[in-house]
């Protein structure tokens, strides 16, 4: 049996949280080797072995990985008892242009997928509760990070002080250039960009701070906040790169798990 080698988060001990890497898959080419998203064009009995290698790995059954087929939006779903109670249809319906998942149930692994964009998690020990976020530039400037920590709050009452984040691998500042129409939305939209910006020869825009920002803008406190500090960019042989290895690549899936 293949084993996927993942990059552990450490968040408690009553949570489980990590990214894959590129190493411990079935794979090929510029999906090689651990792929599990199935919206990128990778072979399906590659993905399949994949999946059950992680299931196996994390000791719960395939239903129990749950990935949403993200947009770019900035949609939440939260995964109750009720949703394993579904048609798959149904269920791939439920999470069509979903780009954040919650949930309270233990054994239940939900999460993202990336490749440059930046992945957030959140867990709520007092309320026994995490989130998910995917958080590419088009959510990160529509503030997706600030309202995972609403719907969190909403969900399940967190206290925002409370909560523990990872903000996992992606793209640095210094490899994400952007043109002038993506600065200007930043701009428009509030964000102080002596923060978060530098001009080399064209603008680039520090992803990872920006989520950092708006979870202290939400109240989670900054003591509780981890960062993975990995460039995907820089390290396309550990974590899949996008912008290195084109749009027909792997994906990183970083996600949480209720113990």
């Amino acid at each position: 049996m293949i084993e996927p080698v993942l990059t552990y988060y450490q968040l408690g001990t009553a949570v489980q949280a990590f990214s894959t890497t590129r190493h411990g898959g079935v794979s090929k080419g510029n999906y090689g080797e651990f792929n599990i998203n199935e919206y990128c064009g990778d072979a399906p009995e590659a993905i399949s072995e994949n999946r059950k290698a992680l299931s196996a790995s994390l000791k719960i059954g395939l239903d129990h990985i749950i990935m949403p087929h993200q947009t770019h939006g900035i949609t939440f779903r939260e995964i109750g008892p009720e949703f394993f109670a579904l048609s798959e249809n149904t269920k791939r319906m439920l999470l069509e242009g979903v780009d954040g998942l919650l949930t309270s149930l233990s054994g239940v692994c939900i999460g993202v997928s990336t490749a440059d964009c930046i992945p957030v998690l959140l867990y709520d020990e007092d309320h026994h509760a995490v989130c998910a976020v995917h958080s590419g530039w088009r959510g990160t400037v529509q503030y997706i990070v600030l309202k995972a920590v609403a719907e969190m709050r909403e969900a399940y009452s967190s206290d925002p002080q409370k909560l523990k984040a990872i903000i996992g691998p992606g793209i640095s500042l210094e490899n994400f250039e952007v043109g002038p129409e993506v600065y200007e939305q930043f701009a428009s939209n509030g964000f102080d960009m002596s923060l978060v910006a530098r001009k080399y020869e064209k603008w680039h825009i520090d992803l990872p701070e920006c989520c950092r920002i708006q979870l202290i803008g939400a109240g989670v406190s900054p003591q509780n906040i981890q960062k993975a500090d990995v460039c995907t960019y820089s390290h396309a042989d550990d974590y899949f790169s996008a912008r290195r290895l084109g749009i027909q690549s792997g994906r990183i899936f970083t996600a949480i798990m209720l113990q």
